[in-house]
């Protein structure tokens, strides 16, 4: 089951306003006006010292920034929109939200206000998210929730004649998600954002790729119990001039034989541009760093280089695309200092880059850039089949959607047999750039 929206009307509504609605309407379960949420703040977001200093960078990371793909094979695809639409669900769920009672406290009423303002309610039932408010894992269902809003309405925004399929649906092995794919819109040829939030036990499979990446865990009867979420976008712009960009930002938590618990945050964003623009990458580069730099200034140039590293395409002898940041197993120095690093992150999305996306959609653009722009998309579809362990991750996981595991993948690309580009072009100078990474803040 999904329902298509059509043209969407609602205007950028995002500003720092700790989890409040604002005047613009959105979801509704009957179809009637709502409201849209605007984020929280930065308030909160202070130094944190020490953070990932366990990351093992050094070793490589044990999944790759498909994790959250996965996930979302797990529990979909998600990216939407605002405007007056209804809400299709695939799965009934009672989540516990009613209206405000006179006996409801001013904090569940203030978590029933805020969860009105996502794409749709929370995975997990509220009155479990009620039950735990400083959990860390309430914490980061609300921040992807509440990201997955921010992206799809600007996607939507810029779009502004999209059309989204969305589904919400249930995983029975448990959990689920929020599912939305954009294809063949104005600006997007493809664009989702997935939020996923699942538990259940691992199978061997994806245990012994675990123990593979360094995690040391205990099976009992060859059974791991694990919980994870997370939010994960691949958008692929039509205009060749226009990047293609990725982010996904996840947090696991596995429980050994024994009863240890093992959590750790993963995630990272980078862009994929067709053509190097140097001001574009720059601006990139600059913004991630602006948030890295708020919890350590060692965290960026750390990140960074294991994002160049991850994104290798070793049979061709280049990266993917340009770069940003790339973390995985981020367990130290606490659970609230890491989350409100993540935060931070995935806060810089929107101003990362929606600005090149509106710099760059009406570009003209000739039939040999749009060619050049099909065979790199041949490069990204090599990358996230042949390379990505967070795609092998989720075939490896019980109850998996293929379908949404390769979300990430554009409408279309192409291969040419031994195709190489004039000497001194501007598709020679991409290559270039991808051969050899360059520090784009310094």
């Amino acid at each position: 089951m999904a329902l298509h929206l059509g043209r969407l009307s609602a205007g950028s509504c995002w500003r720092a306003a700790r989890g409040r609605c604002g005047e613009l309407r959105a979801w509704s379960p009957r179809g009637a006006a709502g409201r849209i949420c605007r984020p929280p703040g930065t308030a909160g977001a202070g130094q944190c010292r020490g953070l990932g200093h366990r990351a093992t960078a050094g070793g490589g990371p044990w999944l790759g920034t498909g994790l959250t793909a996965a996930l979302a094979g797990l529990a979909g695809l998600a990216a939407a929109a605002f405007g007056y639409v209804e809400r299709a669900e695939m799965v009934p769920k009672s989540s516990g939200a009613r209206s405000p009672s006179p006996g409801r406290s001013e904090e569940e009423d203030e978590l029933a206000q805020r969860c009105s303002c996502f794409m749709a309610l929370p995975v997990t039932d509220l009155r479990e998210l009620r039950r735990r408010p400083g959990d860390i894992k309430t914490k980061m269902e609300l921040l992807i929730l509440e990201t997955q809003a921010q992206v799809c309405q600007e996607l939507a925004q810029v779009d502004g004649g999209a059309r989204f399929s969305v589904d919400r649906w249930e995983r029975k092995e448990g959990g689920g998600g929020i599912s939305c794919v954009l294809q063949d819109g104005h600006v997007f040829e493809k664009a989702g954002v997935s939020i996923s939030v699942v538990h259940g036990n691992l199978s061997e499979e994806a245990a012994k790729q675990m123990r593979s990446r360094g995690k040391i865990l205990k099976t009992k009867d060859g059974k791991l119990p694990f919980s994870a979420m997370g939010v994960s976008s691949v958008i692929h712009p039509k205009n060749p001039h226009a990047p293609t960009i990725h982010f996904n930002y996840r947090y696991f938590e596995v429980e050994e034989a024994d009863g240890d618990k093992h959590w750790w945050f993963g995630g990272g964003c980078d862009l994929t541009p067709t053509y190097l623009n140097q001001e574009d990458a720059v601006h990139f580069h600059r913004t991630l760093k602006e948030a890295c730099d708020q919890h350590g200034s060692d965290l960026y140039p750390k990140f960074k280089k294991w994002c160049d590293d991850y994104f290798f395409i070793a049979h061709r002898g280049e990266r993917r695309g340009i770069g940003g940041i790339f973390f995985d197993d981020l367990d130290s120095p606490s659970k609230e200092e890491v989350f409100r690093f993540v935060q931070s992150c995935a806060r810089a999305v929107v101003p990362s880059y929606i600005p090149l996306v509106k710099k760059h959609c009406d570009d003209s653009f000739s039939p040999q850039e749009k060619l050049w722009q099909q065979l790199r998309r041949g490069r990204y579809v090599e990358f996230n089949l042949l390379y990505d362990r967070g795609t092998k991750f989720g075939l490896f996981t019980p109850g998996s959607r293929i379908e949404s595991i390769l979300m990430s993948l554009p409408l279309t690309a192409r291969w040419e047999y031994m195709h190489s580009p004039p000497e001194n072009s501007k598709e020679a100078e991409i290559l270039e750039v991808l051969r050899h990474p360059r520090d784009w803040v310094h």
